[in-house]
């Protein structure tokens, strides 16, 4: 196995590249699953790399297969690709060109450091136990993007472990961190609609007023997360649209709510949504109106095993020391589509704090922020953790199994 200094200056030597190549992306960003100009970028990085390609019907997704000697083991390291639908305000140099997309959640430099991590490995081929799958994934933003190249046979046969790194601009540079278990949530929508009938405003008894009821379902669900869900199996239910009339002096017929769930395991996630069905029609019929509440279910919980959340600290801190990791104490209600993946196969995703040097990480933008900035060369770091992983789960399998 290569020690830390190897992959470490390997990674640092490869950090303009990934640099370079992050920021093309960057400033081209696409969203969904459908992705050709970053795909063409990551082939054009690839090109010339003992790999073997495969892409799928349903995205732009690619998967680059590195065979070693030996017929052992198999690892994913997985990179998502695509962006964020909202206007870029960072005013950086290589800025998105494209209104209405920006990469505001660090797929760009997810993408690069694989590239990096994929050069690294190429370059010591012959010394491998078993074979590397580099994923790149599109369509993470909400399209599922990795059940569809699931579902395309691209993953096929399954790998023996899977991981994949998620950079932070709220975490201290440099710093990697995971967790057992759950690590992030399952993500639903949820819509009601609430019918009353409709009326003068000046005459609100001749009416059904949704307004009103709409309002007292807002409140209802606040109370029923509290006092009926839990609290060591969580659920974080928000109210994030409400939508209804059209002027001062008419009472709407109608009145819309969108917000979504967030649980930490399935029985909860269910019981939510039985919950907040109960609750809608039953606060709409004491007032004598109606509630419809329909569900758009989202990604499963991301959990991961804690064998290779093991093999990953026990990699990093060979990197890096024992400061370079943390022990995370709580999941993260955010969502997470390679839970899909760690569905079918043990894995773990692991945070890479990014916060721009000299800056508080307490007070960054966030991710998903317009204005969200990173530390570019935290990739060097990420690339070398990526390789070192890959390698050690060849040639060890998981961190203190035989």
């Amino acid at each position: 196995m290569a020690d830390g200094e190897d992959w470490n200056a390997a990674a640092e030597g490869l950090l303009p590249e990934m640099i370079a190549l992050r920021r093309a992306i960057h400033t081209e960003p696409e969203l969904g699953l459908d992705t050709p100009r970053t795909a063409a970028k990551i082939l054009e990085a690839l090109k010339g790399l003992p790999l073997e390609l495969r892409t799928g019907p349903s995205t732009s997704g690619i998967i680059a297969v590195l065979k070693g000697p030996e017929n052992g083991r198999r690892v994913l390291l997985r990179g998502d690709m695509d962006a964020l639908p909202l206007t870029e305000d960072t005013g950086l140099e290589f800025s998105s060109t494209i209104h209405g997309a920006m990469h505001a959640c660090g797929h760009d430099t997810h993408v690069a450091m694989l590239v990096g991590a994929a050069k690294m490995l190429c370059e010591r081929r012959d010394q491998l136990a078993g074979t590397v799958m580099f994923m790149f994934q599109p369509g993470e933003e909400g399209h599922h993007g990795a059940r569809f190249m699931l579902a395309d046979g691209l993953l096929d046969p399954l790998p023996d472990a899977a991981f994949a790194l998620h950079i932070f601009p709220n975490a201290p540079r440099g710093v990697f961190s995971s967790r057992p278990g759950p690590l992030m949530a399952s993500s639903d929508v949820f819509s009601i609609t609430v019918r009353g009938q409709g009326g003068h405003a000046s005459m609100p008894h001749a009416a059904r007023d949704p307004i009103p009821i709409a309002c007292e379902i807002v409140g209802a669900i606040q109370t029923y997360v509290t006092r009926q869900v839990q609290i060591f199996d969580p659920a974080v239910v928000t109210v994030a649209k409400i939508e209804a009339g059209t002027t001062d002096n008419i009472i709407p017929e109608t009145a819309f709510m969108l917000g979504t769930i967030r649980t930490l395991s399935p029985g909860t996630r269910k019981a939510v949504q039985v919950g907040l069905k109960h609750l809608a029609e039953g606060i709409a019929s004491a007032h004598g109106a109606s509630a419809d509440i329909t569900f758009r279910e989202g990604f499963p919980v991301t959990v991961c095993d804690g064998r290779a959340v093991a093999t990953a600290r026990d990699a990093v801190k060979s990197l890096y020391g024992e400061e370079a990791w943390v022990d995370q104490t709580s999941p993260v209600m955010g969502a997470e589509d390679f839970s899909y993946v760690l569905e079918k196969t043990p894995g773990a995703m692991v945070f890479l704090g990014a916060a721009p040097d000299g800056l508080d990480w307490r007070s960054c933008c966030p991710l998903h922020s317009n204005r969200m900035v990173l530390d570019e060369s935290v990739m060097a770091r990420g690339a070398a953790a990526h390789a070192a992983v890959g390698e050690r789960f060849l040639a060890e399998g998981f961190s203190g199994v035989q």
